[in-house]
């Protein structure tokens, strides 16, 4: 077979975690890549032995320029892609940990007051908002955006005003450090800032089924207000998970389908009683229980063709016909560095005052990973310029406290 030598290449097996996990870095940075599997395209051994030397390690992943890369790490992978992962300075004003659009916002506001801003990013900036495939509902956009637009959008307004950035860097661990807060990352590197922000907002939970990474944003989804009108006239849609959320969305989904089936992996809804009702009343909605998802499967377009579900009690497997699936088994916070030094409500979530300040003097938090956010695009993005304010007093109390000391 041929290799594209306009784009990267990446060559590997589905049973193969080194594989997912590259293919899921690259995913995470927007970086476009061919997939070549060696169960469908055997003739791709003999590519791999070729840049091996007679080895059949995978991932083999081919670049543009004819190099190539066996079974890298995610810190090879990022040097190679020449991403920022260092930097400049030790000490800042104040570190965004988190790049969507709440730090994103933040770090806009901060930077306008002349404050030196770094954010550091554990995969790509923009978080959910730049892989989620088009938004429709955020202000400003009357015929919707791209997620990636958007946040490339914000990005580059954020560097104008010279914030730094740093991606594909995870941080470890954040402590009280006099009058400021230190920040270690991943990178074994300790970064000081005066006022830190964890704006690290939340992953959703997958059903990790087979096919699944594969098809996200080509027929598999975690946001129906976001994704759902995208379906318009669409025969059969799934949603998976039968709590509040998974029924609300499949209500809400039933103006843009024919038909919607919601999949439950237990063996009653986990929902409430009205919505239980409004569901099993819905002419346009059917209720699968003790059923799990077993994997998901492409048409030759590359996009979600049906999903194969089986049933709990017999272990007996069918295929279910949609064009359409929305996962809503529960949103998990980005907070295990966290534990024991922030206060975190039961399920990981941060702790906060209206002023956004955590327990922590000098850390602040906005966005989803705090207690009792909306999730919401719009209001991510508001919490993250009314932190910036309430820092900025911070910062100003600080400024004050020192010039009466001196």
């Amino acid at each position: 077979m041929d290799i594209d030598s306009n784009t990267i290449t990446v060559i590997g097996a589905s049973w193969c975690p080194d594989c997912r996990r590259a293919k899921t870095f690259l995913a995470e940075q927007r970086v476009a890549y061919d997939w070549v599997d060696l169960e469908q395209h055997p003739d791709a051994t003999e590519i791999v032995e070729r840049y091996n030397g007679g080895s059949r390690a995978i991932p083999t992943i081919i670049f543009p320029d004819g190099s190539h890369l066996t079974e890298p790490g995610n810190d090879e992978l990022a040097e190679k892609l020449g991403l920022s992962r260092s930097a400049e300075c030790s000490l800042y004003d104040v570190i965004m940990i988190g790049g969507g659009p709440t730090g994103l916002t933040a770090a806009i506001y901060a930077a306008r007051e002349n404050q030196s801003v770094l954010i550091i990013e554990k995969s790509a900036p923009g978080g959910q908002a730049g892989v989620t495939e088009r938004l429709d509902n955020y202000p400003g956009f009357p015929d919707g955006v791209a997620g990636y637009e958007l946040a490339d959008r914000m990005r580059r307004q954020a560097e104008r005003y010279g914030v730094e950035i740093l991606q594909a860097v995870a941080v470890t661990a954040i402590e009280a450090d006099g009058e400021g807060v230190s920040v270690t990352t991943a990178t074994n590197e300790t970064y000081r800032a005066l006022a830190v922000l964890v704006a690290t907002g939340t992953v959703y939970r997958r059903t990790d089924a087979e096919g699944e990474a594969d098809l996200i944003g080509q027929g598999i989804h975690f946001c129906a207000t976001c994704d759902g009108p995208f379906y318009r006239g669409a025969k059969e849609l799934v949603v998976i998970g039968g709590g509040n959320s998974g029924l609300e969305e499949g209500l809400f989904l039933t103006q843009f389908a024919d038909h919607v089936t919601v999949v439950e992996f237990n063996q009653t809804l986990a929902g409430s009683k009205l919505l239980q009702e409004k569901v099993a009343e819905h002419p346009k909605m059917t209720i699968v229980v003790n059923t799990k998802v077993a994997g998901f499967h492409a048409g030759e377009d590359g996009k979600l063709e049906h999903v194969e579900l089986e049933d709990r009690a017999s272990g007996q497997r069918r295929d279910h016909d949609a064009t359409g699936v929305f996962v809503f088994i529960g949103l998990d916070p980005n907070t295990e560095f966290l534990h024991g030094v922030l206060q975190l409500d039961e399920r990981g979530f941060i702790l906060s005052d209206e002023q956004f300040r955590t327990n922590l003097a000098g850390v602040f938090v906005a966005g989803d990973v705090r207690h009792g956010s909306t999730k919401q695009l719009a209001s991510a993005v508001g919490e993250g310029a009314a932190a910036a304010i309430q820092i900025r007093y911070h910062l100003d109390k600080l400024a004050t406290a020192e010039h009466v000391s001196a």
